[in-house]
């Protein structure tokens, strides 16, 4: 399968490229630099300087592609709308491109916070704000199913971790609590996040192309949710800081992320199609000390 992937460069990406070369896809990856030109190349994958910006030739990309995987999104905040906006570009082009065709579009979304349960793939995120103009993207590229694309959409919690993880939310509190002296938490750190190494991910990407059904949501969710505080101490021990509760202005616009029970489950998709986590989970990886060299 000739796959054409945004985003094959990125963290996520860099793990999906070698998989698809593994299982015998041809890969033509967007590059919007000559590093990240450079970086694919080296997976093995074709690269195609460009950016979402350039809308007609994301859909001549797909329109001579097999399938199309979305994985890019802006690393810069302050810039989310801009990002969201982009991508909903993106997917209309992508489905003008694919319509009728049957190929797949496999999409990259955010598993749900779901107040007072465990959030599974049958739900709709209830997020107000920049989250919710996420999933409407994720909405969008869903309903392409009803335009004859084998659209689905791969969620992903809040960790995707892993030996190299320099921009998840792991990394910003480590450097946090060595600037800080403590290793914080929002309130008592009992919410929990969900977590999937960043290999696993990648496969359920990869499967998610060979044979998700239109309209399938997936979530690529390993650890269904792991307690702040036990992530806490766990940085804790390896800096020598102790476990604190701080306000969540401390952590800025993520308090409010830090401070959110957000458990998921990914039953429903292991059902669906046989993916089962293989990696360490959050806290062992995060226990073997890569993130503090």
């Amino acid at each position: 399968m000739r796959v054409f992937l945004t985003g094959g460069s990125g963290w996520i990406g860099s793990a999906l490229v070698p998989q698809l070369r593994a299982a015998g896809h041809e890969v033509v990856g967007l590059a919007r630099s000559e590093a990240s030109a450079a970086a694919l190349a080296a997976a093995g994958a074709e690269p195609l300087r460009g950016d979402l910006a350039d809308t007609d030739a994301l859909g001549r990309a797909a329109a001579r592609a097999d399938g199309v995987i979305h994985l890019a999104f802006g690393q810069d905040f302050s810039r989310f709308q801009e990002s969201v906006q982009a991508v909903a570009a993106a997917i209309a082009a992508w489905g003008d491109a694919l319509a009728g065709t049957g190929k797949p579009l496999v999409l990259a979304s955010g598993t749900p916070a779901i107040p007072g349960r465990v959030a599974t793939e049958r739900d709709r995120s209830v997020a107000a704000g920049p989250a919710a103009a996420r999933d409407a993207n994720a909405r969008a590229a869903l309903a392409l199913k009803e335009r004859g694309v084998r659209a689905s959409i791969v969620r992903l919690p809040r960790s995707v971790h892993g030996a190299g993880e320099r921009h998840g939310f792991l990394p910003r509190l480590v450097t946090r609590a060595r600037a800080s002296g403590v290793s914080g938490v929002v309130g008592d750190g009992a919410a929990r996040w969900p977590a999937v190494h960043v290999q696993d991910a990648a496969r359920l990407f990869r499967l998610a192309l060979e044979g998700a059904p239109a309209g399938a949501v997936l979530h690529a969710v390993g650890d269904e949710g792991v307690p702040m505080r036990a992530i806490a101490e766990v940085i804790g021990r390896h800096l020598d800081r102790p476990v604190a509760s701080v306000p969540a202005e401390d952590f800025g616009f993520l308090g409010r992320i830090f401070g959110t029970d957000q458990p998921a489950s990914s039953a429903l998709t292991r059902a669906l199609l046989g993916w089962q986590p293989t990696h360490p989970g959050l806290l062992d990886d995060l226990d073997q000390g890569h993130y503090f060299d």
